[in-house]
């Protein structure tokens, strides 16, 4: 091989050399680029799924209330003209009109709270649960007055408790939950009476207890005979001594005249 020729093979392997450098160079560049791009990629979604987390509204529609049954259920008419009767989701309220219990302590309180957020013949939001219905066939929603939802307000009053937590329909619940705790740290309403509201319901071996101290406020006379009751279809009567079924009556409220128990709503029994 003469000096020009190895010189020649040399040149070209230099020239072999610098390509595959500038190969590899731009190979890696390349390769960086895929992985900012995954990267992004990756903080998008993860941006994306924080703010999931924070749930907005959901598509509602607006309906016309008929009834406030009790504190968590309520009957409304529909665009369409249909009747429904809907439970609140995710809470649950003392009991008012339950045929086989008492009233509960904080039960009056929570109807007369959703009665006057939603009087009948007035319009709120609906927005239904993923899974519509209970077993029973009422509609799951939650309800929107002027912006704010019902389920939220009746748990800041110490009105109600988590309840009835069952996928799909567990929306908003980490929300609920904390305004929960903090009406648990108040010990406002249900959350004053001590081992009351559980997670298993609320416990009725405190209603005659509490229904006998409030009464006790609130009576002018030292012995409060009239027994005020309210009946499983909302009904307000009142008991005296001499009526049949004065004896077998459980009072939410006792009166000391027959005019203190017509001044608060109720009627006479008539028997």
């Amino acid at each position: 091989m003469n000096r020009n020729s190895f010189s020649h093979s040399y040149l070209h392997v230099l020239l072999l050399i610098a390509i595959c450098m500038i190969t590899l160079v731009g190979c890696q560049e390349v390769s960086d680029n895929l992985t900012n791009e995954s990267t992004k990629q990756e903080d998008s979604t993860s941006n994306s799924d924080t703010k999931s987390s924070n749930e907005e509204k959901g598509k509602t529609f607006t309906a016309k209330i008929v009834r406030v049954i009790d504190g968590d259920t309520v009957k409304i008419k529909l665009p369409s003209g249909n009747e429904e009767t809907v439970r609140l989701l995710l809470i649950d309220t003392p009991e008012t009109v339950h045929p086989s219990k008492p009233v509960q302590p904080f039960g009056p309180e929570a109807s007369k709270f959703t009665k006057e957020l939603m009087p009948a013949g007035s319009e709120v939001e609906v927005e239904t649960g993923i899974s519509e219905r209970d077993k029973y066939g009422r509609l799951l929603a939650y309800f929107y007055v002027d912006g704010k939802m019902v389920n939220k307000l009746l748990l800041e009053k110490g009105l109600a408790r988590v309840a009835y937590v069952y996928a799909p329909n567990t929306k908003y619940i980490d929300e609920l939950e904390g305004i929960q705790k903090q009406a648990q740290k108040e010990e406002i309403g249900i959350w004053s009476i001590e081992n009351y509201a559980t997670s298993k319901g609320f416990d009725d071996s405190n209603t005659e207890v509490v229904t006998e101290k409030k009464n006790a406020k609130s009576s002018s006379c030292s012995k409060p005979e009239i027994k005020g009751n309210i009946n499983s279809k909302g009904d307000k009567i009142y008991h005296i001594p001499t009526g049949q079924y004065y004896e077998i009556t459980k009072p939410e409220e006792l009166f000391c005249t027959e005019q203190d128990a017509l001044n608060a709503g109720f009627r006479k029994s008539q028997r």
